[in-house]
């Protein structure tokens, strides 16, 4: 795995990096074809993850948790993703969506109860996406009604990442259809409330071993006190929670193509054809050193956003920047990297095809790379007084 600037890193952060990769490049890459190929984690990978801290790295210390910074969360899911896409994106989840959301918005009873779960033993998820909301994302049908002490909640949500391990859902609901957005509400809902259920899992191109379910709620009763923010206030708590989390797709994205980039460079070292390595050859000279820029520019758009999320500056425009350009470069970079390899490449003799099925999906989830566009271009033409 290569080495990157320390211009950007303090010595803390990058030894607590390097501490993530020793444990991605000994607990989880030997798994990770295996896992792909039984579509689920590891509970020994996943117990390592709560054991290191990696599943509450904001988390307070009161609440047991690592009392880290975010931008640390990002070092652990590229450094996680260079060996596994599938476990960076539950850690990701855990920490960008599910626990920022509980410090931005939680209550303090909220986060005695959830934080302190969520750094010891329980998997967060993120429940938005539906049937009928994908980029339209609060077109939402999912109803909670209020009863008094508890909402009774009934419908139907897709896409959700880490559905199948997850014990507690930051789930967005409308109490009332005609409000729009307005009637929007975030809730705190527990695997085991009444008439809550886990269906169908997704059979994926790529992050195959990272659960993605879908969610059903008949009459679930969601006691009043898990309401995460106000009534009526949830697209706020999504918004600015997926505005993290881009930051963290970004991340995710970086450490796929560097993870494939240093199989093909293992593999352009020892490979030779004309009794030349093919890393000698100058075209070949070309190509990588192209893709190592282009993994490099977007690591430092990350970073970016990183460091003016973690200042508590403006930071909606680089996010989105970030993940737009690290999307569309892991793929770019994955595809070359099987390239680089031929017909191993091709095959699953080799990983680099696992990290190009996981790149794709960059592009698509929290926000596909249109809306990013769309994101950018909207916060230019502020700037610029339109």
């Amino acid at each position: 795995m290569s080495d990157q600037p320390l211009t950007v890193l303090s010595e803390e952060e990058g030894m607590f990096r390097d501490a993530v990769r020793s444990f991605a490049k000994e607990q989880i890459a030997p798994y990770a074809g295996e896992m792909d190929k039984a579509m689920k984690i590891r509970p020994e990978i996943l117990d390592g993850c709560f054991e290191l801290g990696l599943m509450g790295i904001e988390i307070p210390e009161r609440f047991g948790g690592s009392d880290s910074t975010f931008f640390n969360s990002i070092l652990a899911i590229e450094a996680l993703a260079e060996a596994d896409a599938s476990v960076s994106v539950m850690v990701d989840v855990q920490n960008t969506l599910v626990i920022n959301a509980l410090l931005n918005w939680g209550n303090e009873a909220q986060q005695e109860r959830y934080l302190t779960r969520l750094a010891k033993d329980w998997v967060g998820a993120y429940a938005l996406s539906e049937p009928s909301s994908g980029s339209d994302a609060f077109a939402l049908k999912t109803r909670a009604e209020d009863k008094g002490d508890h909402f009774v909640l009934n419908g139907t949500k897709l896409w959700i990442t880490n559905g199948m391990e997850a014990s507690v859902f930051v789930l967005m609901a409308t109490v009332d259809p005609s409000l729009g957005y307005r009637g929007i509400t975030s809730f705190l809902v527990e695997k085991d409330f009444e008439g809550f259920g886990i269906g169908a899992k997704e059979d994926k191109l790529g992050i195959r071993a990272s659960s993605t379910t879908e969610l059903i709620l008949e009459d679930c009763i969601v006691p009043k006190e898990n309401v995460l923010g106000e009534v009526g206030k949830g697209y706020k708590v999504a918004i600015e929670t997926l505005n993290e989390g881009r930051i963290g797709i970004g991340a995710q994205m970086i450490g796929v193509a560097q993870g494939a980039f240093d199989h093909a460079m293992a593999y352009l070292r020892e490979r030779k054809q004309f009794n030349t390595r093919l890393c000698d050859f100058q075209g070949v000279q070309f190509q990588f050193a192209d893709l190592a820029t282009q993994i490099e520019a977007a690591r430092l758009l990350v970073y970016n956003a990183a460091r003016l999320r973690q200042a508590n500056r403006p930071f909606l425009k680089e996010a989105a920047m970030a993940k737009l350009f690290s999307s569309i470069m892991a793929e770019r970079v994955t595809s070359q990297c099987v390239e680089f390899l031929g017909g191993v490449g091709y095959s699953k003799e080799f990983p680099v095809e696992k990290y190009y099925r996981d790149a794709k999906i960059g592009q698509i989830y929290e926000g596909t790379s249109n809306l990013q566009r769309l994101t950018i271009a909207k916060q230019l033409l502020k700037h610029y007084g339109d």
